[in-house]
């Protein structure tokens, strides 16, 4: 469980207001707390140890996420990851990399993603090393993102960005299981980040573009066989 370190200055509400908003944030991200999970706040209030005023609170913060909505009745639940809100995430998401590559390539420090191509090399050997392989292999994708975020240097963008990781961390767990999607992605990444070192905006919008078209099909594919198998 998270254990938040208090604040200097900082006041019990709004500690334990944080520690629920985090708790409950990386359950639903972790899938610990699956889509249409009910968060009912008496229940949720015992569970993590807060009163239910800081929940309220981390609730909110999860409703602005997009994480939680509200319930008919009471209480409120995950939100769901259908077929439909999935290819929406994607459009916006096309729009927001691809553009974000482009300027990348154009405003880029080399020596940071050569930097990156280098480790991206190897990325085919983590996936062979289970789930610590795995774990690092992510690591270096979020190494990626910031990188790419700080050579943009375009806070609004940034910004626009963080909100669709949000929700791409629910959905990157089904490519877990599948080490082909995990290869192909990593030999992805690698030539957008090869083309963003190489200055070349072209290629780098372009490989961005194959990238999440593979990744939308691999995802869409992914639910539809889950959907398929009959429930336990």
């Amino acid at each position: 469980m998270y254990t938040e370190t208090p604040t200097a200055g900082s006041t019990a509400p709004v500690r334990a207001s944080e520690r629920a908003y985090r708790q409950l944030r990386g359950e639903i991200l972790d899938g610990l707390l699956a889509p249409g999970t009910v968060l009912l706040e008496v229940e949720q209030s015992a569970r993590i140890g807060v009163s239910r005023t800081p929940l309220r609170a981390a609730i909110a913060r999860l409703i602005a996420d997009g994480l939680v909505a509200g319930r008919p009745g009471r209480g409120f639940m995950v939100t769901e990851m259908s077929l439909d809100s999935i290819r929406e995430l994607y459009e916006v998401r096309r729009a927001l990399e691809e553009h974000a590559a482009r300027i990348a390539a154009e405003r880029r420090d080399p020596a940071v993603f050569e930097a990156l191509h280098t480790q991206f090399l190897a990325a085919p050997d983590l996936l062979q090393h289970g789930e610590a392989g795995l774990h690092r292999y992510y690591e270096l994708i979020d190494e990626f993102d910031q990188a790419l975020d700080d050579a943009v240097a375009n806070p609004f963008l940034v910004g626009a960005l963080a909100g669709v990781r949000t929700h791409l961390a629910r959905i990157r767990r089904l490519a877990r299981d599948n080490p082909a999607r995990l290869r192909a992605a990593a030999a992805e990444h690698l030539l957008i980040v090869e083309a963003v070192a190489a200055g070349d905006s072209s290629l780098a919008a372009h490989a961005t573009h194959v990238h999440l078209n593979q990744s939308l099909r691999s995802v869409l594919a992914a639910v539809q066989a889950s959907a398929a198998v009959p429930a336990d």
